[in-house]
């Protein structure tokens, strides 16, 4: 067991050691990274209360937060989650997440898959030669980018209080003539102790991974010769980008009232307070609360801040305005069976009208 915990903490910190260069919260490095959907959390029941919930996000939610707790998923969990993004008439952005979570045997840790997509709907092609759209029409037809990740994530309690877990995700950028691949590591570690399990302590590092730049036909143009006489195609150089990579530390805190049994309460109170570190933006602090009534139903609310956010003279690099909200009913459909999950958020943005999230999840 102390080998797990050796290995489990050598890993975290080797990835922290190659996150190094990330010169965390410097707002001037603002916009030079790209794979931004790589911060998006898709998932409406810890969106609710603003994705601060790193010290005791479980299940399957928490492979966008902390995968560390992965490992409180029980059984098999499934879950679907459809984001209205930054809701805006004409828009067409939307969020699509997939994601399963399946236990490995008693003492095997939690194996978990998450799939989000991004769709832009039909954009107009245009050219140089034809840069407008006439009456409405895209006169040379359209074309719909496309914004996968792909996640492959495990975690497993070393002992009573800590669990920790690792994950990969493939990142895939692309529209018909170009596109960009790359590879992100996400690792963390959660901390509840024994003698207090309303104490809850987590920390995070997410999105580390080499830089990634666009390729294809559409980087290339038909140009002469240097020696002239003749055409031919050439590829341009592009610039890559980093990866948004972000270091998160949180705190909760339970209060309950009411005990049912051994493990339940009546009434649950949770408060969560955060730290986020952004390498390529402005540091955040963020508080969520989260009302339960006998673990069925749930009120979440939250708050992120960042400095400039409330400024009416500074340049906003946020589109969020800090405050979140949703409610989540947990449905047992037989006695000690599968549950029913459902979720709502909503996020408030300026501009556009917000970001509306809806979630069904079964645990079995």
């Amino acid at each position: 067991m102390i080998k797990i915990k050796r290995l489990l903490l050598t890993v975290l910190s080797g990835t922290l050691f190659l996150g190094q260069p990330l010169y965390a919260g410097n707002p001037d490095r603002a916009g030079q990274a790209g794979a931004y959907e790589l911060l998006i959390n898709p998932f409406a029941r810890s969106s609710g209360w603003g994705g601060v919930n790193f010290a005791n996000a479980n299940g399957i939610e928490a492979m966008r937060l902390n995968v560390a707790g992965l490992s409180s998923a029980e059984n098999t969990e499934v879950s679907f989650t459809k984001d209205v993004w930054l809701q805006l008439q004409g828009a067409n952005i939307g969020v699509s997440d997939l994601a399963f979570a399946q236990k490995l045997g008693k003492n095997g840790g939690v194996l978990g898959i998450n799939l989000l997509g991004m769709s832009f709907g039909d954009i107009p092609i245009t050219t140089t030669g034809v840069p407008d759209v006439v009456n409405g029409q895209a006169t040379l037809g359209t074309f719909k980018p496309q914004y996968y990740n792909f996640s492959l994530c495990y975690s497993k309690k070393v002992s009573q209080s800590i669990q920790g877990g690792f994950g990969i995700t493939g990142i895939s950028e692309q529209i018909p003539n170009a596109k960009a691949q790359g590879l992100a590591l996400d690792a963390g570690i959660q901390y509840t102790p024994v003698a207090q399990p309303q104490i809850h302590f987590g920390i995070s590092l997410r999105n580390v991974g080499v830089g990634m730049g666009f390729g294809g036909d559409g980087i290339s143009f038909t140009g002469a010769s240097q020696g002239g006489g003749y055409t031919q195609v050439e590829q341009m150089r592009t610039a890559q980008f980093e990866l948004p990579s972000q270091l998160n530390i949180g705190g909760a805190y339970d209060f309950k009232f009411n005990k049912i049994d051994e493990n339940y309460f009546m009434h649950r109170l949770t408060i969560d307070a955060a730290f986020i570190s952004n390498s390529y933006s402005a540091d955040q602090y963020g508080i969520g609360v989260e009302y339960c009534y006998r673990e069925m139903f749930m009120l979440h609310t939250g708050y992120r801040y960042q400095a400039g956010m409330l400024s009416n003279t500074q340049v906003h690099t946020n589109v969020y305005t800090g405050v979140s909200a949703g409610f989540t009913f947990i449905v047992p459909l037989k006695k000690d069976g599968p549950k029913l999950g459902i979720d709502y958020s909503y996020r408030t943005t300026n501009p556009f009208f917000g970001t509306h999230s809806i979630g069904v999840s079964i645990a079995l």
